[in-house]
């Protein structure tokens, strides 16, 4: 083949019409997500973009509406105990995970349902 696969540029996750300013209390004040402005071409759809460092997520506008329960983007981080007191902290609640062997998880949902994976690989 004479392609190659990179990397992901951005995670797409859906919203319920009117949530931006929901999305932006969530992934700008609590996760600390950057907001990114949108091409001026795509700002009629409406929605929201956020970045952190080389990670983004789209939030895009959906009608009819329907969270992600299962598929999710999973954030690899560092200091999950730490995220962990600061979700307890700010009412977000988790739900731990030990299901992947060398990972300590967890999984949040944002205030529209979807679900969100975060995770820090065990190092020995």
């Amino acid at each position: 083949m004479s392609f190659l696969f990179k990397s992901i540029d951005h995670i797409q996750l859906a919203a319920p019409k009117g949530s931006e300013e929901i999305a932006r209390k969530f992934y700008k004040d609590i996760l600390g997500f950057e907001e990114v402005e949108k091409p001026e071409t795509l700002k009629k759809n409406g929605g929201v973009w956020f970045a952190s460092g080389n990670i983004q997520v789209h939030i895009g506008i959906e009608e009819p509406f329907s969270p992600s329960k299962k598929a999710h983007p999973a954030f690899e981080i560092d200091n999950i105990e730490e995220l962990k007191i600061y979700f307890s902290k700010n009412q977000v609640e988790y739900v731990e995970d030990e299901l992947l062997p060398g990972a300590n998880r967890i999984y949040i949902f944002d205030p529209f349902g979807n679900r969100i994976e975060l995770l820090e690989w065990i190092k020995e």
